[in-house]
């Protein structure tokens, strides 16, 4: 079956006719996800603010933050004999532990290694799982499940922007903060259950069966809240005005796409299925104008090789849930791959003087380096800019970046090569892209500088640290 959106060609034969893949998604393609066009098609649903975005980041670390993720997010529903069979084939995630109560960060990659993508996978039931967010790794669960021989069901639930049914199966939100054990235990009708991290937990507010996931998506505590779409606005509304007296803060879009720079979470990395004759199959059934097509490239970095731009589970801090317990794709590739061919995801806090120079650049008659807007300063959904070591070496790649106002830093997540992550030491990052920009519409033309920054932990908060490594073993 071949993914025969829009013009009926496939992701295959664009690659086919474009004599420059990278030159193609470095100055043609449109992010679909975080992409202005994206984000207003989003607007009449979620603002870019409520109130403000430095008062909305601030509310998950001070008091609580209802994050709104109904709209955004892909879904894909498996059903069957074989769905746990499927889920196995293709995750790096073992199943031993995967009981009907618990969720994982469920990581899936080509035969060479390389992760297509990350999403969040609820086991509903013995045979029925619902993956949430993560499009190309969704799809590539989709095509298994038609394709593979495996007797299962699928159900795909499109984003808001591109959903043909005028509305979503589930309603999704985020309670975040150090108030939203509170304000959970307040608004959920009877005894709030404990549950533990990355498990889940069945509950009624205002009457509504909700699906409880307790996690933390800005680093802190917290739960995601899903149910029927029908029932979003009672819900939400519940959830709010229980949260007065609490300090709840409802957040839009601009502080929402920075919960990242907390949780050091790299989402949408650019997915490892463009090369290689056993994903030309996969290829040949995506659309040449769906999401895998719209693989949007920006930064500093240029390789003419796509591959250079591939990631592997331990360079995005995903070795410590990878199994070896059982047969999945990529697996003999990631088990043999050297140490020193692994990288190691990091935060890089920018100097601030260096941060201020750009800022002033923009005023006067120049140079004029590229503009840095907050609190998201990465311009391009899958972004890449260099970082050298006093001796001009290339040892690494910063990717997502932007501002959090609680720290009051701008600090960016970068895969650091094998033995150039020592946390403390002193680099460089190129900031801005070459030849004056590319063609991106939303880039402008603008110089080349330089950024000292400063290598750290990822993640930057000391406090999301601590609760990260008591849950290390959820997966």
């Amino acid at each position: 079956m071949l993914m025969t959106q829009g013009t009926g060609e496939t992701l295959q034969q664009l690659i086919d006719r474009t004599p420059d893949l990278v030159d193609y998604f470095y100055n043609d393609a449109v992010a679909p996800h975080f992409s202005r066009a994206a984000v207003a098609k989003t607007a009449p649903h979620i603002p870019p603010a409520y109130t403000n975005w430095r008062d909305e980041q601030r509310a998950w670390y001070e008091t609580a933050a209802l994050l709104h993720q109904s709209h955004h997010m892909p879904e894909l529903f498996v059903e069957g004999p074989d769905a746990l069979r499927l889920m196995e084939r293709l995750g790096i995630n073992s199943v031993k532990n995967w009981t009907v109560d618990r969720a994982k960060q469920f990581v899936a990659c080509s035969p060479s290694g390389h992760i297509i993508g990350d999403c969040v996978a609820h086991r509903l039931g013995e045979q029925k799982f619902e993956l949430i967010s993560g499009m190309p790794v969704i799809d590539w669960v989709h095509y298994n499940a038609e394709t593979g021989g495996y007797d299962v069901k699928v159900i795909k639930d499109e984003p808001t922007n591109i959903n043909t049914t005028g509305k979503r199966i589930n309603f999704r939100f985020q309670l975040e903060g150090p108030n939203a054990r509170k304000i959970f235990d307040k608004v959920v009708e009877g005894d709030a259950p404990e549950i533990k991290f990355f498990h889940t937990a069945r509950v009624k507010i205002s009457g509504v069966d909700v699906l409880v996931l307790r996690h933390g998506m800005a680093g802190h505590t917290g739960v995601e809240l899903s149910g029927p779409y029908e029932h979003l606005d009672k819900v939400r509304n519940a959830i709010l005005e229980t949260g007065k007296d609490f300090g709840i803060v409802p957040v839009g879009t601009m502080a929402y796409f920075s919960t990242q720079f907390s949780d050091a979470w790299m989402p949408y990395p650019v997915a490892g299925i463009f090369t290689g004759e056993e994903m030309r199959g996969f290829r040949e059934w995506l659309s040449a104008t769906g999401w895998e097509a719209n693989t949007e490239i920006g930064g500093s970095f240029r390789s003419p090789n796509i591959e250079d731009y591939y990631v592997t589970p331990y360079d995005l801090g995903y070795g410590s849930i990878m199994k070896f317990d059982h047969d999945f794709i990529g697996r003999e590739t990631l088990e043999n791959l050297p140490v020193e061919k692994r990288r190691t995801k990091r935060a890089l806090v920018w100097n601030r003087e260096d941060v201020a120079r750009i800022f002033a650049s923009q005023f006067g008659s120049g140079p004029r380096y590229k503009s840095i807007e907050m609190p998201i300063t990465n311009y391009s959904w899958n972004q890449f800019d260099e970082v050298r070591n006093s001796a001009g070496d290339l040892i690494g790649l910063s990717c997502h970046a932007g501002y959090l106002n609680p720290e009051g830093e701008l600090i960016s997540h970068a895969t650091m090569n094998h033995g150039h992550d020592e946390i403390g030491q002193e680099v460089v990052l190129t900031w801005g892209e070459p030849d004056g920009g590319s063609r991106k519409p939303h880039v402008e033309r603008h110089e080349q500088t330089q950024i000292r920054a400063t290598i750290a932990a990822a993640p930057f908060s000391a406090e999301v640290q601590k609760l990260m490594r008591s849950s290390t073993s959820a997966n």
